[in-house]
Parts: C-alpha cells; sequence; structure tokens
C-alpha cells in the first residue's frame, strides 16, 4: 500500500497565502501583508515562511521588493513558466518539435471558433493592428514573429476561456520554430499575412465555422511547410534550455 505523503510545509503556507490574496482581491502591484504579520498569521518560522514566499516567486506570482517599504507584491503572471514545465517535461519525454504543431492544431480551430462567438470589438481592433505590424515588417523576422504571436495570443484570450489562453500562450514562444532554426522567408511571411487576414474577417463577421476552418488551414499550411522545408528538425527533441529563449 502507497501512503501519500503530506504536503511540505512551505507548500502548504504558499497556497494558503494565495487564498487570502484571492480572498482579499488582491491584484498586480499589491503589497502582501509584512512578514511579521503572517509569522504570527499562519503561526510558522521564518525559514517555512521565506520558502513559501520563494515558491510563489518561482512560479511568476509575486516578486520581492527590496528596501524598506518593500516586501512581497503580487505580480500578474504569464503562461511562461507553464511553457518551461511542459518543455522540461517534453525533453524528459523526448517529445520532438512536431508534437507542438499537432497540439496547437487540435486546440486552435476550436479556440476560433469561441472567440467568433466571443470576441470583442476592442480585441478586433488589437488583431487588425498585428496585421498592419505584420505588414510593415516584412523585412524584419523578429518583429514579424512578435506580431504573429499577438495575433495568436490575442484569439485565444477572446475565447472566454483562461485556461485556453494560457495553453496557447505557454506554446505561442515555440511555434515559430525558431529556436530548433526554422526560417521564414518573405514569401512565406506574405502566405501567413493572407492567412491571419482571412481569420479576421471571419472573427469581425463572426462566421464561427469560417474561423475554425481558417485557424485549421492556417496551422495546417505550417505543417506541410516545416515538414517540406525542415524535416528533420520536426524529430529534434525540444530543449528545455533554447525553446523559450
Amino acid at each position: 500500500m502507497v501512503v501519500a505523503r503530506a504536503p511540505k510545509a512551505a507548500m502548504v503556507v504558499a497556497q494558503q497565502i494565495i487564498k487570502d490574496a484571492t480572498r482579499e482581491d488582491l491584484a498586480a502591484g499589491d503589497l502582501l501583508p509584512s512578514e511579521r504579520v503572517m509569522l504570527e498569521k499562519y503561526e510558522i518560522g521564518r525559514g517555512t515562511l521565506r520558502e513559501a514566499l520563494r515558491l510563489l516567486e518561482f512560479q511568476g506570482v509575486i516578486a520581492l521588493k527590496p528596501g524598506p517599504r518593500g516586501g512581497p507584491v503580487m505580480l500578474d503572471p504569464d503562461a511562461s513558466h507553464l511553457g518551461s514545465a511542459l518543455i522540461l517535461l517534453m525533453q524528459l519525454s523526448s517529445a520532438p518539435f512536431s508534437v507542438i504543431i499537432e497540439a496547437r492544431g487540435a486546440l486552435e480551430p476550436m479556440i476560433s471558433r469561441l472567440a467568433a462567438e466571443r470576441i470583442s470589438g476592442e480585441t478586433l481592433v488589437l488583431l487588425k493592428e498585428t496585421i498592419d505590424r505584420m505588414h510593415g515588417s516584412l523585412g524584419d523576422q523578429h518583429e514579424f514573429l512578435e506580431a504573429n504571436k499577438s495575433f495568436h495570443d490575442l484569439i485565444a484570450w477572446a475565447s472566454g476561456n483562461p485556461l485556453f489562453g494560457y495553453m496557447v500562450d505557454s506554446l505561442l514562444g515555440i511555434m515559430d520554430g525558431t529556436a530548433i532554426g526554422i526560417d521564414y522567408p518573405p514569401h512565406h511571411r506574405e502566405a501567413i499575412i493572407v492567412a491571419h487576414t482571412g481569420i479576421y474577417e471571419s472573427l469581425a463577421q463572426g462566421d464561427a465555422a469560417g474561423a475554425e476552418t481558417g485557424m485549421r488551414a492556417h496551422i495546417d499550411a505550417y505543417g506541410r511547410y516545416a515538414q517540406r522545408k525542415y524535416p528533420e528538425l520536426l524529430g529534434q527533441v525540444i530543449q528545455w534550455d533554447r525553446a523559450l529563449g
């Protein structure tokens, strides 16, 4: 019989700190209680509290602000920590780069369908701006890919499902393939702009089926391009120390 181990005291305290911060509706930039207050509140030692705070800092939930008016401050966490953990797990399981394409191809068409039903006018404006940025950066691959990332990220969050937002956001940094050597010549960037424009138009019209179909065709086209030009790279195992740059 396997007996489950009790969680470490620092983890229990970290969980309680977040529970209390949520209950008190603390937002990014707000300070947590002082060390003295938390030691009394949670009835723990200084070492346990500091370990709990380091756990939260590592997860990107808080930052430890130095100085006499400093202390633990709440952050607006992004998906980089989730992405880092996923990539580490994929490296340990010898998962190749192709699994990222497969995952995106399964997720994003459905997400785009939801976004067509829920997207706001403000987000549509931001989406159009990413396409304009891509037009203006055909000669700058870095800037082009940043705009491309923003386009997919906006759609994921427009789905109204934060889990989809975090999942897609955690994969965006490695989807472009530059970490393993995939390049995007100008004519391919132009094809991406055409695909994005079609998806944008479907979203603007509230055409759920069109948005889903357009995104599926877009991701499939990327997969075919990578398979045709860089088949050996698709079989490479994603490296934890390279993929997130």
